[in-house]
């Protein structure tokens, strides 16, 4: 999920992820006429044509789907709310055809026995046909449906009201007639039979497809007679134009790669909104030109729409220059044309402009989606590949590091969401974390080169790290999501890791020393108020073990330990000043001042941290826009302070060196806390106001610096 969330290309299939993979028959085109399917259920058109006849025979002879339930027969289910095994396509076809039969007293399993197939050629990426050999009594006949232009080669002949007549005298319809129904966005099969000698192919003849195209069949692989056209409608995800805009705004792209013909595949596209810009079509249409008069770099292009025919013949460099484009369509792509079009996402390193502007260096993370085995590799070479878990294949499954469990392209954006939001939480919790380092580590440094005393000990560091702070960073992995998550580019995967010198900088440099000033802070304000000026500690760290070790060396001027203007221990001294607490347990006393002094430090700890991870919860945003919703960091917080009051009050717990210290010990360090949260509020704000107007930067010097 985290690398689906600095996903910045996804490239996706058509059929059931970005459409509803509910296919239904919507229209024919035979004789030269484009009808509506449900007219011929409803009477309006003449279901005993003699063309339509052929196609109803080609509809359910040269089909394998079937319905699957019996129950649903006997419950009078409607028959477009029936299961049934076979993919979509077919599926829609029986759903078609069996309440036609049925007005004819008979059935698809009946007319399938009636006409037994002798022949079985399935459907293949390659072929991009089915082909099926049917015993029809006297004679053996093909049948045969596919993609349109592979059927069409394949015909000498086209039928017109029943008899055949050549396919040149009606190719300007047919072509006028494909190119509205795909233009619908709709997915159109084309039908076709031969009559196969009976002489020749008489009952018990073993059929061979074989060679390049059937080019060394034992049967005709071509001069078939075209039937006419099938259009099913497969409507997008209600959902999906929405997720494309989200994909786009975060700046991700968004291409498609289908199967399916490019008429078809430019319509979807531009249903969903990944095609906004102009195509080599919308172009010839304008200008009113042939398309392939229309130049493929014709300055007016701003999305293209791309078969794997010519994915095959574009060189490497071509095929990048192709993919400087922000709107891609890729059609009619084979599994190896999937393969190379990740390939090349992934060996892109940059973005060139139609405007001349400087290139720009970019490293991609593709995302792939994909159902069938043979998408296996393009699932497994992608960044990260999604399978369907509706309709997908376990090898896909098993090639896949994700399965999308409805198959919706959709719940991808909320993946690349969630990515972003576990990416973003784990940043926020290092930055929390990291920063109460300083303040740990500056006492130990100051002791060490100027002999002031400890300000905080080891057993203080490992009740922060382990006990206070502990809740308050689990917290921060229940963050929500903040508002722009969605409005900024992905994250560069080379740059932008985990822990990176601005966080660092942030974590250290900025928030640490901000605590770090405040724990010191209150450790001279209690040591003073015990009679220690801040002034006189420097270079007294001997004097206050000594006198931890052997109170017997000491020398009070006066006598009196709370009257004393002067403490002598060995050969060390230090001026004392009069105690603000008259406590006699404390007042003067070097090493009971010095454990309150370490525990208000510990305690100053405690009370900047509630802002630091308050500053934390956002990177971007402000805190009054994020609110303080998050239950957990809420609880934190209170069992934060909760904790530090066990150690700090609770009988017998001073033997780990903590004291309980005086109630106003807790406010010296609530400025510093304050300020913290002013500080953070303030650097936000002026990353929110962005790069000067006219700055060819993509940021300010504040975001640039300081955004972790």
């Amino acid at each position: 999920v985290e690398t689906l969330g600095s996903t910045n290309v996804i490239a996706s299939d058509k059929t059931g992820t970005l459409t509803q993979n509910i296919m239904t028959l919507q229209h024919f085109w035979f004789d030269g006429k484009q009808m509506n399917a449900a007219d011929f259920l409803e009477g309006k058109e003449d279901r005993e044509g003699k063309t339509f006849s052929v196609v109803k025979h080609c509809l359910g002879l040269c089909t394998t789907a079937g319905f699957t339930d019996k129950q649903e027969e006997k419950d009078n289910i409607p028959f477009q709310a029936r299961k049934f095994s076979g993919d979509a396509s077919e599926g829609a076809m029986i759903k078609f055809l069996e309440p036609l039969l049925r007005k004819d007293g008979m059935q698809i399993e009946e007319e399938r026995g009636k006409y037994p197939a002798v022949y079985k050629l399935p459907f293949n990426s390659t072929n991009k046909f089915m082909l099926h050999v049917c015993d029809m009594g006297t004679e053996h006949v093909l049948w045969m449906k596919g993609a349109p232009e592979r059927i069409w080669q394949r015909c000498d002949n086209a039928l017109v009201e029943g008899k055949e007549q050549a396919k040149e005298d009606v190719e300007a319809e047919y072509n006028d007639g494909l190119f509205r129904l795909m233009n619908n966005g709709e997915r159109v099969l084309a039908l076709c039979m031969k009559r196969l000698d009976p002489s020749m192919h008489k009952p018990g003849y073993e059929y061979k497809w074989d060679g390049e195209g059937g080019a060394d069949s034992n049967f005709p692989h071509r001069g078939y007679t075209f039937i006419g056209l099938a259009a099913l409608i497969d409507p997008p995800r209600p959902a999906v134009p929405g997720a494309v805009r989200s994909c786009q705004t975060a700046g991700i792209q968004v291409i498609m790669v289908t199967g399916d013909h490019p008429d078809t595949a430019e319509a979807i596209a531009k249903m969903v909104g990944i095609i906004t810009k102009p195509t080599r079509r919308d172009v010839a249409a304008r200008e009113r030109v042939p398309i392939g008069e229309v130049d493929h770099d014709h300055p007016d292009i701003g999305a293209r729409v791309i078969k794997g025919a010519e994915v095959n013949q574009l060189s490497d460099e071509e095929l990048d220059r192709v993919l400087d484009f922000d709107q891609l369509v890729f059609a009619r792509t084979s599994p190896a044309n999937k393969l190379t079009i990740v390939k090349a996402l992934q060996q892109k390193r940059f973005k060139r402009y139609k405007d001349g502007r400087v290139p720009r260096r970019i490293k991609n993370i593709v995302a792939v989606t994909g159902d069938g085995v043979n998408d296996s590799p393009a699932l497994s070479q992608a960044d990260i590949g999604v399978a369907m878990g509706i309709v997908g294949s376990d090898v896909a499954k098993d090639a896949a590091d994700m399965i999308l469990l409805n198959d919706n392209f959709a719940s991808i954006v909320d993946g690349v969401e969630e990515g972003r939001l576990i990416f973003d939480n784990l940043k926020k919790s290092i930055a929390y974390t990291l920063s109460s380092n300083i303040p740990e580590i500056t006492p130990f440094l100051v002791f060490i080169t100027l002999q002031i005393p400890l300000g905080l000990t080891t057993v203080l560091i490992l009740l922060i790290d382990l006990g206070t702070d502990v809740l308050p960073a689990i917290s921060l992995a229940y963050e929500t999501k903040e508002a722009d998550i969605m409005t900024k580019p992905p994250r560069d995967s080379r740059t932008d890791r985990l822990v990176t010198r601005k966080l660092i900088s942030f974590s250290y440099l900025q928030v640490g020393v901000i605590q770090a000033a405040a724990g010191f802070y209150a450790y001279f304000v209690v040591l003073s108020d015990y009679g220690f000026p801040a002034g006189e500690l420097l270079g007294a760290a001997q004097l206050f073990f000594d006198f931890a070790e052997d109170r017997d060396d000491a020398v009070f001027t006066p006598p009196r330990t709370v009257d004393a203007v002067h403490l002598r221990v060995n050969d060390n001294s230090i001026n004392l000043q009069e105690c603000v607490f008259h406590d006699a347990e404390t007042c003067h006393v070097p090493d009971e001042a010095l454990v309150h002094a370490q525990s208000a430090f510990f305690v100053s700890i405690v009370v900047v941290q509630w802002a630091d991870v308050i500053a934390c919860r956002t990177r971007r945003l402000s805190i009054y826009h994020q609110g303080m919703r998050n239950t957990v960091l809420n609880v934190g917080l209170l069992e934060e302070t909760v904790l530090a009051c066990v150690l700090l009050y609770t009988p017998g717990v001073g033997v780990i060196g903590t004291r309980p210290i005086r109630f106003v010990h807790w406010f010296p360090a609530l400025p510093f806390s304050m300020l913290i949260v002013v500080y953070d509020e303030i650097r936000k704000y002026l990353i929110r106001l962005g790069p000067p107007e006219g700055s060819e930067k993509k940021m300010n010097l504040v975001e640039e610096y300081t955004y972790y």
